[in-house]
């Protein structure tokens, strides 16, 4: 784990704290808060260092919630990377629903909440790089799944009258709407049911069921 001594006070005393706690305590105050009302006092005080310790550290407010963007929204995208993997794709759609909700749903000491929304509603042209990057990513996320699912249908895992865009827009909703479900309070067992539920009408529009 990356350690960096900063100071603490404006007095100047050292301080040792941990990269990953500051931009998790970062991302927990951009969640709640949003880009432009989280202020850089705010976030001095909740990272316990001074602002020319948070600039030395992070470069600056904008540099620091691209950061926090960065370290969760690769997290889901790594999700989505190892679900596509699978090899039959109820898998696949079991995979990225399940496996996102308990995303959600992790324990508030060690993950943020969903901060991918605060960097999509964000209007500050300080955030216009990682408001890319984030579009970025979730196209590419989604054509990843339209890919495996366009390949299920060659390997005849898709019933033929089956839309391969129809269904991968109608995970992305599905998906889209446990995160935010997730960001209002939702509990982990009700998503799961939730998730359960869509994998179980999506395979509706799969090939006949799986025989072990």
């Amino acid at each position: 784990m990356q350690k960096t001594n900063v100071e603490a006070q404006p007095r100047g005393r050292p301080r040792t704290f941990t990269r990953e706690t500051a931009i998790l305590n970062a991302a927990r105050l951009f969640w709640r808060h949003g880009y432009s009302g989280t202020s850089t006092r705010a976030l001095t005080a909740a990272l316990g260092l001074s602002t020319s310790s948070l600039y030395a550290a992070f470069g600056s407010k904008a540099g620091l919630f691209e950061l926090a963007v960065r370290t969760y929204a690769e997290r889901y995208h790594s999700i989505y990377q190892e679900s596509v993997a699978q090899k039959d794709i109820r898998d696949v759609v079991e995979s990225l629903l399940i496996r996102s909700v308990h995303e959600f749903t992790q324990p508030s000491e060690n993950h943020p909440g969903c901060i991918i929304s605060s960097a999509v509603m964000t209007n500050s042209a300080e955030t216009l790089d990682t408001q890319v990057y984030i579009k970025e990513l979730q196209d590419l996320d989604e054509q990843m799944l339209l890919a495996r699912f366009r390949k299920a249908h060659r390997e005849g895992q898709i019933r033929s009258g089956a839309s391969a865009p129809a269904l991968t827009k109608l995970i992305q909703c599905v998906w889209q709407g446990l995160s935010a479900s997730a960001n209002r309070g939702a509990d982990r067992e009700t998503l799961l049911s939730t998730a359960r539920l869509a994998v179980e009408l999506v395979c509706l529009r799969l090939r006949s069921p799986r025989r072990d």
